[in-house]
């Protein structure tokens, strides 16, 4: 019993690894607009697919897919940003139609592209099993990836405490006003921060495809994880989101150890209501500006 539980704690903090890049994006994003972007997991879902398309029909290995999905993600990202900045009336309520409306288009792309089969990688290296402590086990994919994944989210946590852009971001997420007069360009510092997050999808994207299956409606899957974890975390620091993904992905590892895979979804979806009744500012205290 023991033995199982410790495989799906490590189990549930690997998953928690490439939930808390995307999770990471979407707060980035809201941090600087104000605005929660709909169709951010499609850009993951975007990054995962052509990573799919890179292998399938020439063969590379899904690491070297990633900087032809960086510029098809990031462009697309530059795209959303271009249209979310035109709308100057409501600007939350029609920011959200506008991004939900610019995930089904997405999806539905990858659906006439691609098909509604599930596809995973092929590789054998991905796929290999890694022994932790003789007792826990993974596939080399998620171990890679997660490792990966925690230096990036370092890297952008570091960026964002000591470069100069960093700090506008920071500003314009804590004061947009003041941070106008210090001389911050809030188009120019929107604009950074969905191209990191367009950096985050499609690292995530990747790791998705290597380390589990993927499916047309996964977009809007990763999109729901990712709102629910920066409100658990209190849409303020990136530890707090490593924290509340790790969090969720524990509580759906156990559930479909011990009770099923069907309500996976469901108990990320409990403990989420459960914090937010209890702790309405989330677990790590309210709207703090983000990354500290």
């Amino acid at each position: 019993m023991l033995s199982l539980t410790l495989q799906a704690l490590f189990s549930g903090v690997l998953a928690g690894g490439y939930y808390a890049m995307v999770a990471v994006g979407l707060a980035l994003v809201f941090g600087t607009m104000r605005i929660i972007n709909l169709a951010h997991g499609e850009l993951v879902l975007l990054a995962a697919y052509v990573a799919y398309a890179a292998e399938s029909q020439y063969g590379l290995n899904p690491v070297m897919a990633i900087p032809f999905a960086l510029v098809i993600v990031g462009a697309s990202a530059a795209l959303v940003y271009a249209l979310l900045s035109r709308i100057d009336q409501d600007r939350e309520i029609n920011s959200l139609i506008l991004t939900f409306g610019l995930g089904i288009i997405l999806t539905n792309a990858v659906l006439m592209i691609w098909a509604a089969d599930i596809h995973s990688t092929t590789a054998p290296w991905f796929q290999e099993s890694v022994v932790v402590a003789d007792t826990l086990f993974a596939m080399r994919s998620e171990v890679v990836f997660f490792v990966g994944g925690l230096v990036l989210m370092a890297g952008v946590h570091g960026w964002l405490n000591h470069s100069w852009q960093g700090r506008a971001v920071r500003a314009l997420s804590s004061n947009r006003n003041a941070a106008k007069l210090m001389g911050v360009n809030p188009r120019r510092t929107e604009i950074l921060s969905f191209l990191v997050a367009a950096l985050l999808a499609t690292f995530a994207g990747i790791a998705i495809y290597t380390g589990k299956t993927i499916f047309p409606s996964l977009g809007h899957v990763m999109t729901v994880k990712a709102f629910i974890i920066t409100v658990l975390a209190g849409m303020g620091s990136i530890p707090g989101v490593l924290i509340g993904a790790v969090m969720i992905g524990c509580i759906e590892s156990l559930t479909v150890t011990y009770v099923s895979a069907s309500l996976q979804e469901l108990a990320g979806m409990i403990l989420f209501l459960v914090v937010l009744f209890v702790m309405p500012s989330g677990l790590f205290g309210g709207r703090k500006a983000i990354a500290r």
